[in-house]
């Protein structure tokens, strides 16, 4: 029981210090791209770009990428923000005026980074090229979960690992699948 306190203090430490992150380009940048992420938006225009720009490798990697999306978005926010309820980080933690903004849904896990691991994951065991191009703004995107107030670092970390088990679904699963119906 005195592991999970400390480990609570680490993360309500952590949130402090990322919300109170007052750089221009934190509160410039992070909203912006945060943004782009709502409703995965950026993610499906990541794709787009991938399948029309490329060729048959870019659009079978964008392909991967949607699924791992999906994938990620269904384990996390239709499983696993149902099974627990977490409230947001306080209000009094943050130190500016985003923390308005923020949904009511359960913070645990970090659906946004789930999405965005999912979706650079999976894009990246196809694409490793357009992976690295992805994983900027879905560094971002878990930074600014965080920096916003919406998230603690543990959902958005959790989010992160439900977004990797995506990504490994999507590329190993249909192999096992195939193999039985062929």
């Amino acid at each position: 029981m005195h592991l999970l306190h400390d480990f609570r203090r680490v993360d309500r430490r952590l949130t402090r210090r990322a919300a109170s992150w007052t750089s221009p380009w934190a509160r410039q940048v992070l909203p912006a791209v945060e943004s782009a992420a709502e409703k995965t938006k950026l993610w499906w225009g990541i794709a787009v770009v991938m399948a029309a720009a490329g060729g048959h490798a870019e659009r079978r990697a964008a392909a991967a990428g949607v699924a791992g999306m999906l994938t990620a978005q269904l384990i996390g926010n239709a499983g696993c923000k149902q099974l627990y309820e977490r409230r947001r980080p306080p209000a009094d933690m943050i130190p500016h005026d985003d923390v308005e903004d923020r949904p009511d849904s359960s913070s645990f896990p970090s659906g946004h980074t789930a999405a965005a691991v999912g979706f650079t994951a999976a894009v990246a065991a196809t694409s490793p090229w357009w992976g690295v191009a992805a994983a900027v703004p879905a560094t971002m995107v878990a930074v600014e979960r965080v920096h916003s107030g919406a998230h603690y670092p543990s959902d958005v970390a959790v989010g992160a690992a439900i977004g990797l088990a995506s990504a490994w679904l999507v590329h190993w699963a249909p192999r096992p699948l195939l193999r039985r119906l062929l």
